[in-house]
This record gives structure tokens, C-alpha cells and sequence, in this order.
């Protein structure tokens, strides 16, 4: 949530992204309730303040896919498909 893009293997950033649509979703409605539901799973009192401060007002009118993955080709060294999930 920090840098708002993060570099990983093409499975994990699979399994990475609807958990983020659904906290950016929450970070949306900005009210109490969401925020201690956030808080829950993000222990990072940082990250949720930039997350209902900043990036939830961002994405007000937009209903959905906020990440974007992008595949950026094997790693060097054992070969594992890289990619990169960031915020639209």
C-alpha cells in the first residue's frame, strides 16, 4: 500500500489481488466500521491511514479493478515468471 506497486511471482500477484481490491473497496466507503475491518487484516496503522486518506477518495467513482498486473519475464536465476501489481 505504501509504493503502491510491488514486484513478485506472477502466482502470488494472482493471489494477491482480489485481497487488495476488497481492502481499497472497504477504504472507499471511509467510515468507522470499514476502517477497524481494515485494521484487522492490516496491522500497518500507516498503510490504512494512506489507504482511507488517499487511495480510497482516488477510486470513489470507479466500481472496481484498481490493480493491474503486469508479467515482466523470468527471474534470473531459477526461472520463475515475474510480475508486477500496481494501482491503476
Amino acid at each position: 500500500m505504501e509504493s503502491e506497486a510491488l514486484t513478485t511471482t506472477v502466482t502470488k500477484a494472482k493471489v494477491l489481488r482480489p485481497y487488495v481490491e476488497k481492502l481499497i473497496t472497504k477504504a472507499r466507503a471511509g467510515d468507522l466500521h470499514s476502517r477497524r475491518l481494515v485494521l484487522a487484516k492490516v496491522p500497518n496503522n500507516d498503510a490504512v491511514t494512506k489507504l482511507f486518506d488517499e487511495i480510497g477518495p482516488r477510486y470513489a467513482d470507479r466500481d472496481g479493478g484498481y490493480t493491474r498486473i503486469t508479467k515482466l519475464g523470468p527471474r534470473r536465476g531459477d526461472g520463475t515468471e515475474l510480475a508486477r501489481i500496481e494501482l491503476v
